[in-house]
């Protein structure tokens, strides 16, 4: 089903969309990062048309992961947005090179999110982190292709393993989320939002992804495998759903069962020769 205008869950006009941060969790957020909140939110009202759906599949408390695609550096911005709407102060794992900018690295700090080192057997201590915050009923989110994109039309790459991994351990809900839009509002690469003519960002949250069968038994890398396939073809299936094309043959998409083959039987031998 399309995502339109009239089954949008955002407030209808600029003003109404800026002073629902009034209505919008305060506590939990850190000084900083609800300084942050606060300057950015009535840019991005006043700037974007958000258009929101699916909340409800956001749960109002306990541990969540928020599993989403990944296209821009305003991402993380308008994702916060629509979270805040739900009830939800997001978590995120992010790059730890934001850290190294003094400003940026004391509103991330602030706000409780966790750095990952990408560099080989770094991303034990972001791991653990990450698990704490999910056994402390924290709303998680990760971008699991690791980076933007590389495709050329926007569609998801494949998976990292780590959001399934936390799922497993943890139990957690994995919540599927789809964006579109964000990327023409401030492209990769570029450092100044294109603020004319505003752009509508979309934002889609799925019900949880479908893993109870591969709980409560040994995390192998193929069951590591199938739930990263699994949470990934979710998202897709969103974004498909929001630009109103079928992905290409590339993108992670869930693909029909195998027909069930004819078991082969033998060929009779004939008589044996003399």
């Amino acid at each position: 089903m399309p995502v339109t205008g009239r089954d949008n869950e955002a407030p209808r006009g600029a003003l109404a969309r800026v002073l629902l941060l009034r209505r919008t969790p305060r506590t939990g957020r850190g000084r900083w990062f609800g300084i942050a909140i606060d300057l950015i939110w009535p840019l991005i009202m006043v700037c974007t048309r958000p258009v929101w759906r699916g909340r409800a599949h956001v749960p109002p408390e306990g541990a969540v992961l928020i599993a989403a695609n990944h296209l821009s550096y305003v991402d993380p911005v308008t994702l916060t947005a629509y979270l805040l709407s739900a009830g939800r102060v997001p978590r995120y794992l992010a790059k730890a090179e934001l850290w190294r900018n003094r400003l940026v690295g004391k509103v991330m700090s602030d706000g409780g999110h966790v750095p990952v080192e990408r560099s080989p057997g770094r991303g034990t201590t972001s791991y653990r982190e990450a698990l704490r915050l999910l056994t402390t009923g924290e709303c998680v989110v990760v971008f699991p292709e690791g980076t933007f994109t590389d495709d050329p039309d926007g569609w998801p790459m494949a998976g990292q393993a780590g959001v399934a991994r936390m799922a497993l351990r943890t139990g957690a809900p994995v919540v599927p989320m789809a964006h579109w839009g964000g990327e023409s509002f401030l492209p990769p690469g570029s450092t100044l939002p294109r603020l004319f003519p505003r752009r509508t960002v979309t934002i889609v949250t799925g019900p949880p992804v479908d893993l109870d069968d591969l709980r409560g038994g040994r995390i192998t890398p193929e069951v590591l495998a199938t739930a990263t396939k699994r949470i990934m073809a979710a998202i897709t299936v969103l974004l498909a759903e929001i630009r109103q094309q079928e992905p290409p043959a590339h993108a992670p998409y869930p693909q029909p069962d195998p027909e069930p083959q004819p078991e082969s039987r033998p060929e009779p031998s004939g008589p044996s020769g003399p």
